[in-house]
């Protein structure tokens, strides 16, 4: 249709003018007809010369020519005219051949074509939109009954193939899971013996270790096809779509078994039944009671093996951890400095790196970084050898991007000078304690250039990982977070609104010191006191397992804590004034300080051995808590 509109509207030439066949008859004999076409009984053709039409003594109603304010009539070179088929003109030839017209006849049309067009075409554009019709509502009921499925993502061998070599760091974990490849490869010598290999198998760690590309990794090592989806897809707002899709979901696995179903964030689906206060989720119970049931009736000799991650174990259903269901947990931790540097070279691998990167150095630089850091490290490192227009990736671009992911981008906020006295102070009084105390965390670096939501940034890197925590550790790390408000207390004579994040974080160290880890006067027992609890209204139907006296005694525990460190920390940096004087007259001239200059400021870190103990009970050994 828009194609016919547009040649419509092209520019046409002067169309031809419809004549009498006697006036035809005229313009032969007076030798003005250059050739003529005959189609049917129409005559087509051309004149030799234009004539105007109609002529002037037809047009009776009209003023003669040359009248004022009255056009001249139009000229045409080509004429149409109509044989007089019921009389018939024998001499039309005759006369046509003594006036030296050629003629062109055309021939006859197609009656077929004229017929498949009036009668067949319609009845075939009729048909085609019934069918049309009917394939989109077979789709539409298509889709509701479908609505029960479950479509989940399949990964076959025949695609991009990830082994445990594609995985770094995660040594333990990949040993864990070698037995399931073994079974996938070899069932027969599984089920001969009697054995029955896990049906499922729980991957629990932070967000960001690696724990959907190791399962992943153990489909390719096994080479069976690799079924995933988040569970959330199971969770829909009619009762009962859930627990459809879940038997769906084994459904197709079954059909294309041996395979490995992978399901993502399985707390999703699989929280705790009961828990909490207000309307209780129907469709998600109903989806994890169909879950348990298909995970109950797995077949013995059924080659299909559960693989679930989730980031809290906390929260999920003890029904779902027993053995017969998910027999197993593998942790997926953190990695150690080795395993970092091997992730490092993996993800660095299609990079061009400058001859100063070395990664093992960079590995020790990154503590507590997890696999998607250290792949956004390497990522953010390119980005910034891209932008400075460098052709290889250097260690001033891995340094920049550290500093980026760590410290977070730069704001361009404008501070008044008593502001940028403040936050000098304030992050002076980090670093002074800091370097003074020889159980502190390094400082490397300190800024008082606004960063992400903080308007000064002091960043301290641990030496190496730590995985157990001593009492004089923690006070050290409540005594740095202090540092900041203590330090304008004594500089500026006033406290301000910046140490809000430290005071918050102080406070729930020092509880958990107190409820957790046995730190405090109560000695050594734990209390279960959980702020992160997840279910709303979980502790109200469950109650404390202590009293409120004893709850009033830890909340009088938590505050000498931080009064005590408050005090020391008063102590610590009155003595060191100076110190804390040029350290702040120096951030603000540069405002950004590193290691090198610090050590000029505030001279060499005293070592343990040089430095009395800390004010309080003796150090406490700790049982292995990584601390957040």
């Amino acid at each position: 249709m828009l194609i016919w509109n547009l040649v419509t509207l092209l520019p046409k030439g002067q169309p031809a003018v419809t004549i009498p066949y006697t006036t035809f008859l005229e313009q032969v004999r007076a030798h003005n007809v250059t050739g003529i076409r005959v189609d049917g009984t129409q005559i087509a053709g051309r004149f030799a010369r234009s004539i105007p039409w109609p002529p002037a003594q037809h047009a009776t109603s009209v003023p003669k020519r040359g009248a004022a304010g009255t056009p001249a009539p139009p000229t045409y070179a080509s004429f149409v005219t109509q044989f007089p088929q019921a009389i018939g003109d024998p001499s039309l030839m005759p006369l046509l051949q003594a006036s030296n017209v050629p003629v062109t006849v055309a021939p006859p049309p197609n009656p077929l074509l004229g017929l498949f067009l009036t009668s067949a075409l319609p009845a075939l554009l009729f048909i085609g939109l019934l069918v049309f019709i009917g394939r989109q509502a077979a789709r539409s009921q298509g889709g509701v009954l479908n609505f029960g499925r479950i479509m989940p993502r399949r990964y076959t061998v025949d695609q991009a193939r990830v082994t445990f070599a594609d995985v770094a760091g995660e040594d333990e974990a990949k040993a864990a899971l070698v037995e399931v490849v073994d079974f996938l490869q070899h069932p027969k010598k599984y089920l001969e013996l009697g054995a029955r290999i896990p049906r499922g198998v729980l991957l629990v760690g932070p967000p960001g270790t690696g724990k959907t590309l190791l399962a992943r990794a153990v489909a390719g090592e096994a080479g069976v096809p690799f079924l995933s989806l988040s569970a959330s897809e199971f969770v829909q707002m009619f009762v009962g779509v859930g627990a459809s899709r879940v038997r769906d979901l084994f459904a197709q696995a079954k059909k294309v078994a041996p395979a490995i179903v992978f399901i993502d964030e399985m707390d999703a689906v699989g929280r705790r039944r009961g828990a909490g206060v207000g309307t209780v989720n129907d469709e998600r119970e109903q989806t994890l009671n169909q879950f348990l049931v298909e995970m109950d009736g797995f077949d013995e000799r059924h080659e299909i093996i559960v693989l679930a991650a989730t980031n809290r174990p906390d929260v999920l259903d003890p029904a779902l951890l027993r053995p017969g269901r998910f027999d197993r947990q593998v942790t997926v931790g953190l990695p150690d400095r080795r395993g970092r540097e091997e992730i490092l070279r993996i993800h660095t691998k299609h990079l061009p790196l400058a001859a100063d990167v070395d990664l093992d150095v960079l590995s020790r630089e990154t503590p507590g970084f997890s696999g998607a850091d250290l792949a956004n490290l390497a990522n953010e490192a390119a980005l910034a050898a891209a932008h400075h227009a460098h052709h290889q990736v250097t260690r001033a671009d891995f340094a920049e991007a550290l500093h980026k992911i760590v410290l977070g981008g730069v704001r361009s906020v404008l501070l008044s000078p008593q502001d940028r006295r403040v936050v000098a102070y304030h992050e002076g009084g980090h670093v002074v304690v800091a370097w003074l105390l020889p159980a502190a965390d390094p400082v490397r670096r300190v800024t008082i250039i606004p960063h992400g939501r903080a308007l000064g940034v002091t960043e301290q890197l641990p030496g190496e990982d730590r995985y157990n925590y001593s009492r004089e550790y923690l006070l050290t790390r409540l005594a740095v977070m202090l540092g900041g408000r203590i330090a304008e207390e004594l500089a500026v004579g006033d406290i301000t609104t910046g140490a809000e994040n430290d005071l918050i974080e102080a406070t729930r160290l020092a509880r958990r010191m107190v409820t957790r880890w046995g730190m405090g006067s109560q000695g050594p027992l734990a209390f279960d006191a959980d702020e992160q609890q997840p279910f709303l209204g979980y502790s109200l139907s469950h109650g404390r397992d202590y009293s409120e006296d004893t709850a009033a005694r830890i909340d009088r525990d938590v505050r000498a804590i931080i009064e005590e460190r408050q005090e020391f920390v008063r102590r610590l940096l009155t003595g060191a004034r100076d110190r804390l004087d040029r350290l702040a007259e120096l951030l603000l001239r540069e405002e950004t300080i590193g290691e090198d200059a610090l050590l000029r400021v505030l001279g060499p870190r005293p070592s343990r051995a040089n430095v009395p103990p800390h004010e309080g009970p003796p150090p406490m050994s700790v049982k292995p808590q990584r601390l957040t």
